[in-house]
C-alpha cells in the first residue's frame, strides 16, 4: 500500500498514542514538513521534546507526549487562504478562538495562524491541533 501523506500518518499516530495514554511515540517516516509541524507544536507546549533517528532510510522521530494534545489533524487538500480569511478558518476548525492553533505554510516558512496574522501573510493550510 502506498503512503499518501506522511504528515497525516504522523499526526494520526500521535493522536492515537495520546488517546491510549502513552508517554512517547515513534513516528516513521519523517520529512521536513513533519519536523516543522512538530516544532510549532513544541513551541506552544502541546508536545515535549522530540528526537530524530537517522536510520539511513526515511528516518524516524521519537516524540515525548505530555498529555495536552486533544486532537490534531491535517486539512487536505491544502487550501489557499489570505491573511484576512484566517479568522474564518479559526471559527471553522478550532473549538474556541483562544484555544488551539492552525498551522500554515507561507512564503515566510511554516507557522501558526497567530504569527501569520501578525506578519500579515497568507498561505496554505497544513493542519491544526488543540
Amino acid at each position: 500500500m502506498v503512503r499518501v501523506s506522511v504528515l497525516a500518518d504522523a499526526l494520526k499516530t500521535m493522536y492515537n498514542a495520546e488517546r491510549r495514554g502513552k508517554r512517547q511515540v515513534l513516528i516513521r517516516p519523517c520529512s521536513k514538513v513533519v519536523i516543522k509541524f512538530l516544532q510549532v507544536m513544541m513551541k506552544h507546549g502541546y508536545i515535549g521534546e522530540f528526537e530524530m533517528i537517522d536510520d539511513h532510510r526515511a528516518g524516524k522521530i521519537v516524540v515525548e507526549l505530555n498529555g495536552r494534545l486533544n486532537k490534531c489533524g491535517i486539512i487536505s487538500p491544502r487550501y489557499d487562504l489570505s491573511h484576512d480569511q484566517i479568522e474564518d478558518w479559526v471559527g471553522r476548525l478550532l473549538p474556541s478562538r483562544l484555544f488551539g492553533k492552525i498551522v500554515l505554510t507561507t512564503s515566510c516558512g511554516i507557522m501558526d495562524h497567530e504569527e501569520a496574522r501578525r506578519k500579515k501573510v497568507g498561505g496554505k493550510v497544513l493542519g491544526f491541533f488543540y
